[in-house]
């Protein structure tokens, strides 16, 4: 297992947010890093509640699983296809998410008025558009009906950083 950098880019190239990762595996889903408590980001944030990210082999997404008790046990983002680089993965934030509440099971797209605000300053082509708006609603349809990896599958993974 190595340590994986996670770059996430605004759309204008400009640094998001960036932070190491654990490379615990890859299935068929796509490549699986874990972020252990304790875990910093570049902009200081401390990871306090373990977590791991799902970088799809293919997509227009990017998905973190976060343990007890974090409110939100799902947590989507709308990116660009990861591009690796040896040990770098990079994704830029489309500003959609779609997340699910643990308590509830709600499921809720968010961070619309980003989208709108962003696709003016950024000067998003159609191209974008039309794939973040694709895969938002593929996300909010796969969480909704529990399909996996966002049921139980990712559980085996979020078992190597969470005690």
């Amino acid at each position: 297992m190595g340590v994986v950098r996670v770059e996430i880019r605004k759309f204008d190239g400009s640094a998001h947010r960036a932070f190491p990762a654990t490379l615990l595996g890859r299935d068929e889903h796509g490549t699986w890093l874990g972020i252990p408590s304790g875990t910093v980001s570049d902009t200081g944030k401390v990871y306090e509640i373990p977590g791991v990210v799902l970088v799809p082999h293919t997509g227009w997404w990017t998905a973190m699983f976060n343990a007890a008790p974090r409110n939100t046990s799902v947590y989507c983002d709308i990116t660009t296809p990861a591009t690796w680089n040896d040990d770098t993965v990079t994704v830029t934030d489309l500003d959609l998410d779609v997340r699910k509440i643990r308590l509830t099971g709600e499921v809720q797209l968010v961070d619309e008025d980003e989208f709108a605000a962003h696709q003016t300053k950024f000067g998003y082509p159609e191209e974008v558009v039309q794939q973040a708006r694709a895969a938002a609603q593929w996300l909010l349809d796969a969480v909704r009906t529990n399909q996996e990896p966002f049921t139980t599958h990712f559980h085996r993974w979020l078992a190597h950083v969470s005690p």
